[in-house]
């Protein structure tokens, strides 16, 4: 069907009419929230009888509800990656929002929407600078910019409305990704509160009568296909400006507070959402695995000529390589269960293995220095301190990062992209021609990894090994050779 036949998706034509009473107000309605939240309450909806309307709230002055409003507020989410070698291909029409309003542009809305009587969870992404305190919003009156201070006035229009009803509070869930999101963010709340004089019964009923729940979320969320959209329209009979593109994998950890699962289905979906009294090891697991994942491969991809990640982890040598990091060195030192552990890694795999997303190296290798410290570097500490032996996979990621700053390999210049200082830093460290003195400059510069890692037995040796390796050979060799060296 050519697109100018196309009817516009709408409620009507698409049979999706049905309203749900508003029980989430939404703080920021772009890809992510789309393809995450909402598509997790639309499959809540449908499956687990949870009968929850939504209404998205624009984020900014800036921003714009229109292209939603104009299709009732629904969107097409296309579902795309591998799962267990399978390829998952899926379309679906998400209607969990029922409305979309502008703060800005009709703030009696938004403040109406404190009197909705089933309203019970607020959802927010407003990216990692939106939970933060603005001391320039002096006053209760609104609209405002801040995203704690629209939340206070949403919360103190319902205490006042409801008379301080205790059954009546909301359950705040932020899906920003900083530490402790839920609490931060009540923080700000309550230094709004005092900021604005507000009565002390309404401090009681927010602390009192209001969950907060911490959260990590994890999904990739391209958002609208912008360059290959005719290929996506080809799959629909209808016209839809708002359509998303995400990940298959999904993953949702929120902290317990007053027995979530028994007001929000979360446990009756087949999707790996948990609600745990900790979400710490689940943090650690991701930044470990995940993101350390991606940061040890980085440069010995890099200096075996890949460009993909999807690339590198189909290269027999460099996927082999990420494995054995993976599952025979950082899992060890996690302390968390090993079942758990190698299912989270083998989706982890399927995610860098997905086709369908094109995750450029290069763009990892921002601030490579700093995410390697967080993100590596404990692994090969702790690895050392478990096993009183050097982790060999992550010491020669180590060599290979410290040779990826040199700025060159071969012919070609690396996509060096970090701070000026750790350049230029590392620039005057191989000035030096000789192995163990770059080694001994590289692993004792605290600016970089905030310790000495000279202090580490065996460590410096082995990574001028590796350097020298990586120097006259080809990548594949120079790991082998290092390997057969230090065994």
């Amino acid at each position: 069907m050519e697109n100018q036949t196309k009817q516009k998706l709408n409620r009507q034509n698409s049979g999706l009419d049905t309203k749900l009473p508003i029980k989430i107000v939404q703080f920021g309605g772009g890809n992510f929230m789309r393809g995450f939240t909402d598509y997790v309450i639309d499959k809540m909806n449908k499956e687990a009888g949870f009968n929850a309307g939504i209404v998205n709230l624009q984020a900014t002055p800036n921003g714009s509800i229109q292209k939603m409003e104009n299709q009732d507020n629904l969107y097409t989410l296309f579902n795309r990656g591998i799962k267990k070698d399978e390829i998952i291909d899926q379309k679906q029409i998400i209607s969990s929002i029922q409305k979309s309003v502008n703060p800005y542009g009709n703030y009696e809305e938004f403040l109406a929407l404190a009197k909705e009587e089933e309203l019970e969870f607020i959802f927010s992404n407003t990216t990692e600078t939106g939970i933060a305190y603005d001391e320039n919003e002096t006053s209760y009156e609104g609209p405002h910019k801040n995203f704690p201070a629209k939340v206070v006035v949403l919360l103190h229009e319902r205490y006042k409305h409801f008379n301080g009803a205790t059954d009546k509070g909301l359950r705040i869930i932020p899906c920003e990704l900083i530490e402790d999101n839920a609490f931060t963010l009540r923080n700000i709340i309550l230094k709004y509160a005092q900021l604005w004089n507000l009565e002390e019964g309404f401090v009681q009923w927010i602390n009192q009568s209001n969950y907060f729940h911490n959260t990590l979320v994890d999904r990739i969320v391209p958002g609208y296909p912008k360059d290959d959209v005719e290929s996506y329209e080809d799959q629909l009979d209808y016209e839809d400006q708002n359509m998303v593109v995400s990940e298959t994998f999904l993953l949702f950890v929120i902290q317990e507070a007053g027995n979530l699962n028994e007001r929000i289905p979360f446990n009756k979906i087949n999707e790996q959402i948990l609600v745990v009294d900790d979400i710490q090891p689940y943090r650690l697991r991701k930044v470990r695995i995940l993101n350390g994942g991606h940061t040890l491969m980085l440069a010995p991809a890099i200096l075996s000529g890949k460009e993909l990640v999807k690339e590198a982890i189909d290269d027999q040598f460099i996927g082999k390589f990420l494995s054995d990091a993976i599952f025979n060195e950082v899992n060890q030192t996690l302390g968390l269960d090993e079942a758990e552990l190698k299912d989270f890694a083998e989706e982890v795999f399927d995610r860098f293995r997905n086709p369908f997303i094109k995750h450029h190296l290069a763009s990892i290798a921002l601030y490579f220095v700093s995410k390697f410290k967080v993100r590596v570097i404990p692994s090969l500490l702790t690895y050392v301190e478990t096993n009183g032996k050097l982790p060999l996979n992550l010491t020669f990621s180590l060599a290979s990062l410290i040779r990826f700053y040199q700025g060159s390999f071969g012919e070609k210049a690396l996509p060096l992209n970090d701070e000026e200082g750790i350049i230029t830093k590392f620039k005057e460290i191989w000035m030096n021609e000789d192995y163990e003195k770059v080694a001994e400059l590289a692993l004792s510069e605290i600016s970089f990894w905030d310790t000495d890692l000279t202090k580490v037995e065996g460590l410096k040796t082995a990574i001028a090994k590796a350097l020298y390796e990586i120097d006259h050979n080809d990548t594949e060799i120079a790991y082998n050779n290092f390997v057969q060296f230090n065994s």
